[in-house]
């Protein structure tokens, strides 16, 4: 029997010390079942995420057969060990994103059409989108998070030096729009992420930031005394849990330390956000370590990740390829463009299956934390040279709770609205709508219905 008080999901660790104020929130722990129900395994609540790829994917490279995952091919094939908690959609398309109104251009339609489903453009006065459904989500459940959504990203166009003009920067830097004039822009910098979901210090300037960098200490110190005190009434299982929690966000601290101490050997004149990683790999790990802690603290349960900005030049140097991303993508079927965008194509997804393997090992109640969650990869066009808006490279990994039903590539009808994923995402979030964006209706055969 569950003996005491049910500790509640909203327990903070807290602490105050050296300018900072410092609050932890806890994973699901046992002791948050509620104690008439000691037979009845706790349900963890369902998290919603969109992680978005630019330029497009070589197709060629991504597409399996239809029906149960078995071999899949190169760029998916990181994802192997986990291929029985993925699903793989395919014919879901964005209309919106094709150019009936131009204004943005393709990158930027297809990546400001993504979440919102509608056309972007220009008007005289403003720019114009549509709210993203990540937005409607958190607009119903974000008041039962300290953040109703998070908004991530790895790169600026504005600092890349290769936005062609305020409008389609405003599209191709943002996933999310709280309305159709207002993007919400993504945080770049571990630091100042880490910071809005543990302590105050996220809008310091610079010098404020170096004076309180001399006092810092781990995070976790400021808060012990809760931590000793919590710990004292937990059970074995539960002191794991939270053992292996905390150390985890230590291990992100580290990280941070070595990623800003890496960057003071940068040439200076390079621009560099502070804190921010010289490596494509280390900065996604630092990000989706703190969206995993955030999901399990239950800080946040809908996040977006743009993983690059939509149209990005960015060479990727450490797999050898100094080419940047987008004029790669023009490939005119030149098979050794084509090759090196696979390539790339491929890293960004080993990176993705790294995470995914962490959600997988995060026990939560009867399952775990990507069992609890759906997480959406993709892109807004399809082959990048064509600029091609139809059959849209998707999976979601995931069963959001014992929702979907998992291990399969579904293919729908051509010309299916990508919106019509969004609404039955939407559904499992508790936020139902009878219309979002472009939509037909909901999906069929998803979930395990």
């Amino acid at each position: 029997m569950i003996m005491g008080k049910t500790l509640s999901r909203r327990t903070l660790l807290r602490g105050i010390g050296g300018g900072i104020t410092a609050s932890i929130g806890l994973p699901f722990l046992d002791a948050m079942t509620p104690a008439a129900a000691s037979r009845i395994p706790g349900k963890a609540p369902v998290r919603m995420a969109f992680v978005y790829v630019p330029n497009g994917m070589d197709m060629r490279n991504w597409t399996p057969a239809e029906g149960k995952l078995e071999e899949l091919p190169l760029i998916l094939r990181p994802l192997d060990p986990y291929k029985r908690d993925i699903t793989v959609l395919g014919n879901l398309t964005h209309n919106n994103g094709r150019a009936l109104l131009d204004g943005a251009g393709d990158h930027g339609r297809c990546c400001g059409s993504y979440l919102t489903g509608v056309q972007p453009r220009k008007t005289m006065v403003d720019i114009k989108a549509g709210i993203s459904c990540d937005q409607i989500v958190a607009n119903q459940v974000g008041a039962q998070t300290r953040f109703p959504s998070l908004e991530v990203g790895l790169e600026d166009a504005r600092q890349a030096g290769d936005c062609d003009s305020g409008y389609s920067c405003a599209y191709t830097n943002n996933l999310a729009w709280r309305s159709e004039t207002q993007p919400l822009p993504p945080i770049l910098d571990p630091r100042a992420l880490f910071e809005r979901l543990f302590g105050s210090g996220a809008e310091l300037t610079p010098a404020a930031r170096a004076r309180q960098a001399r006092f810092r200490r781990s995070i976790l110190d400021f808060v012990t005394d809760d931590t000793r005190k919590l710990q004292a009434d937990l059970g074995k299982t539960d002191r794991r849990k939270l053992d292996e929690y905390l150390s985890s966000i230590r291990a992100i601290e580290l990280q941070l330390e070595k990623a800003e101490k890496d960057n003071s050997r940068i040439d200076p004149g390079m621009s560099k956000p502070y804190g921010v990683p010289a490596d494509f790999a280390e900065h996604f790990r630092l990000m989706t370590d703190m969206i995993t802690v955030a999901f399990q603290a239950d800080l946040s349960r809908v996040v977006t990740f743009l993983v690059t900005r939509e149209g990005t030049s960015r060479a990727y140097r450490e797999i050898g390829i100094a080419d940047g991303h987008h004029p790669l993508t023009h490939h005119r079927n030149d098979p050794a463009q084509m090759d090196k965008v696979a390539a790339i194509n491929t890293y960004q997804m080993q990176q993705f299956a790294t995470w995914i393997g962490k959600l997988n090992a995060i026990k939560e109640g009867d399952s775990t934390l990507l069992g609890n969650s759906m997480i959406v990869y993709g892109a807004g066009l399809a082959d990048g040279d064509r600029h091609s808006h139809e059959d849209l490279p998707t999976l979601i990994a995931g069963r959001g709770g014992d929702y979907l039903k998992t291990g399969r590539r579904i293919v729908y009808r051509k010309e299916t609205p990508m919106s019509n994923l969004f609404l039955t995402m939407m559904d499992r979030m508790g936020a139902r709508a009878e219309h979002f964006g472009d939509s037909t209706g909901r999906l069929d055969g998803l979930d395990l219905s």
